[in-house]
């Protein structure tokens, strides 16, 4: 299933969102290089965040491959930045562009509902939960971790607190056609959380791929925190405006 729009008005501009979507693409054109193969080879060995540096089990100086002819060496340098660091990076075009689509669908009324420094506050606890979710599942692991999706997986977690039953156009192929449905957001949200635990009791951690343990850990912490940075003033009037009928939201 591919989420694509939904039914629920902001009543402020996003700017927090469309920023922290902004900073992702400039890191990946400016740092990554648009994933040259360099650029990328480098910013995911020194910014991306390793678990066995960050915890110490691996020793200095123990190398992984990062491409068909390359390869890194862990170096425990300063690891705890690179939780923050980690969260802007990606690994392709398609990681970046996916990520940013789920951050705007569900961040813009998150933001609305919290205030714009309440967001930026709990975008990044979000993400570092996230980081400690993986890095908790394989403690030892050389496999760098990059991504923003940890952190909007805490996103999604407080759209499903908030608004379960806003109505979320979505994308479900049947066969090869694709077929737009209306789903409550719980019901979508839900799916996509259980594909990420089952995606995480299944899948090998010694080999690269999706963070699955990060989008868990980032979803639950998004469950968890959103009744601490919810502005309960701004939901009401969130919640009234998308309840209000469509021509007269216009006027």
């Amino acid at each position: 299933m591919f989420p694509y729009h939904d039914e629920n008005v902001t009543q402020r501009a996003a700017l927090f969102t469309g920023g922290l979507i902004a900073i992702n693409v400039l890191v990946w054109l400016l740092v990554q290089g648009a994933g040259a193969e360099y650029p990328l080879a480098w910013s995911v060995c020194e910014l991306g965040l390793i678990p066995g540096e960050l915890t110490g089990l691996v020793e200095p100086g123990t190398a992984f491959p990062i491409g068909p002819d390359m390869a890194c060496a862990t170096d425990p340098g300063q690891p705890w930045q690179n939780i923050l660091t980690s969260m802007f990076l990606h690994g392709s075009w398609m990681h970046l562009l996916g990520n940013m689509w789920f951050l705007w669908l569900f961040g813009n009324n998150i933001e609305d509902s919290m205030g714009r420094v309440r967001f930026l506050l709990f975008y990044l606890l979000c993400g570092t939960a996230a980081a400690a979710a993986q890095v908790l599942a394989k403690p030892d692991s050389i496999i760098p971790m990059v991504g923003a999706s940890g952190a909007i997986s805490g996103v999604m977690g407080a759209y499903l607190v908030l608004f379960p039953r806003v109505k979320v156009y979505t994308l479900v192929p049947i066969g090869i056609i694709p077929f737009s449905v209306a789903l409550p957001a719980w019901s979508m949200l839900l799916y996509w959380m259980g594909l990420q635990l089952l995606g995480g009791l299944f899948s090998s951690l010694d080999g690269g791929g999706v963070a699955f343990w990060a989008h868990v850990g980032g979803f639950l912490a998004g469950l968890l925190l959103i009744n601490l940075f919810v502005d309960r003033d701004r939901l009401e009037e969130h919640r009234m405006q998308a309840w209000r009928p469509r021509r007269e939201r216009w006027r």
